[in-house]
């Protein structure tokens, strides 16, 4: 059965179809010897020999992996001046990458894995899967700044979307977003005037944290994740 190219290279954890895509505009794929720009190409995974920088990829086997992310590591594979939440795993051969963002000061839920199918799903802008952060901010917002998070916020990059917010009794700020711009929470409270102290995601969809400590992970099979997810779950 032949494969579009990008997702191919999703299925071999090369990349999430995105960025797959971005390799393949950039010349760095080539199909049997040849360089592929095409987005549109397809492959046959049982004879067609897939080669990105010029090293051999293949389907391998997937890895599901659910963290709580502790402050002061970033979301990457590998950073210059940081650690990387990469580096807290221990026995993962697979090239394994963290789904979506958490900046270098902010905790909580994280998946990370080497499913570009999955990682295309849970990223999409159309943000049908939403995340949900507690904030422990400067001060509280008020009726109005409320309105205006549930409203959308206008950002540089443009309008944020609707988000759900409450105030929970012990003074922290639960907030849900369908979308995973960069930094996205701290600018929407920056906007107001608020300065975001600790930022926690707890849930994605329907999977919440709670027994997870900070920088423990767990191994999970791809089932469970996406009922966690869709169906509910704790972690």
């Amino acid at each position: 059965m032949k494969l579009r190219l990008n997702k191919f290279l999703a299925q071999c954890g090369v990349a999430s179809r995105r960025k797959a895509e971005e390799l393949i505009l950039s010349g760095k794929v080539s199909v049997n010897g040849k360089v592929v720009r095409e987005l549109a190409f397809f492959v046959n995974p049982e004879k067609d020999e897939v080669r990105v920088e010029g090293k051999l990829v293949r389907p391998e086997r997937k890895v599901y992996i659910v963290m709580n992310k502790p402050q002061g590591y970033v979301c990457a594979v590998e950073d210059k001046w940081y650690p990387t939440v990469i580096d807290l795993l221990k026995s993962v051969k697979e090239k394994v990458y963290p789904v979506g963002r958490l900046d270098l000061r902010s905790e909580g839920l994280l998946i990370i894995t080497n499913d570009g199918e999955l990682t295309h799903l849970l990223t999409h802008p159309s943000g049908l899967i939403k995340k949900t952060y507690l904030v422990k901010a400067s001060r509280l917002p008020t009726e109005a700044e409320i309105k205006a998070l549930q409203s959308g916020i206008p950002l540089e990059d443009g309008i944020t979307s609707p988000a759900k917010v409450r105030i929970l009794p012990d003074g922290w700020v639960e907030i849900s977003i369908g979308e995973g711009r960069k930094r996205e929470v701290r600018r929407m409270f920056d906007y107001l005037g608020i300065k975001v102290e600790r930022l926690v995601r707890v849930a994605i969809g329907k999977m919440r944290l709670r027994n997870l400590k900070e920088g423990e992970y767990r191994f999970v099979t791809k089932e469970r994740l996406m009922h966690m997810i869709y169906r509910g779950g704790v972690i």
